[in-house]
């Protein structure tokens, strides 16, 4: 007995179904790659930290102790 290779003509529903299980994944990624783009060009860089002048606080707790 062989098995036949294709059951019949799918219904609309469930070519839909087929159609959203196969390229729905790729529709989404694309979108949230688009919109994560998007987010990412409206974002201004931070700006850098800069030590004020004169100042002698560092991130070393070492070097942030008193000499002497």
């Amino acid at each position: 007995m062989t098995l036949p290779a294709h059951l019949g003509v799918l219904h609309p529903v469930e070519q839909l179904l087929v159609v959203l299980l196969a390229f729905g994944p790729f529709v989404v990624l694309g979108v949230v790659v688009v919109l994560q783009r998007r987010h990412a060009e409206t974002d201004e860089p931070e700006p850098e930290t800069e030590a004020v002048a004169g100042s002698t606080h560092t991130d070393d707790p070492v070097r942030d102790e008193p000499v002497g």
